[in-house]
């Protein structure tokens, strides 16, 4: 008795009979940082409607690779935001229904 009679040959198949290997594809455009193209754009806590451009309809940041900020931007973004939620100025979840 051979002892690989119980398993499948391999395929190109998936746990579920789909084929593996799909998916989106995903093709980069450079992007800059707003803020470092607009030297005057400040990020501040106090413009709530500017930084609601920066959370997800869930209530969470949105990661740099959707707003194209540099890693020092969005670490004050991510700050801005965490302290207008902290004063009432952004809801720490997405709208309620």
């Amino acid at each position: 008795m051979d002892k690989h009679e119980d398993y499948p040959a391999a395929s190109n198949q998936g746990p579920y009979g789909e084929a593996q290997g799909g998916g989106r594809r995903f093709y980069a455009h450079p992007r800059t940082c707003q803020f470092c193209t607009d030297k005057s754009a400040v990020i501040d806590y106090k413009q709530a409607e500017m930084l609601r451009r920066f959370i997800s309809e869930d209530g969470k940041i949105r990661p740099r690779r959707q707003t194209g900020s540099c890693a020092k931007h969005q670490r004050q973004l991510a700050r801005a935001i965490k302290r207008a939620r902290h004063l009432a100025m952004l809801p720490y979840t997405g709208q309620s229904h």
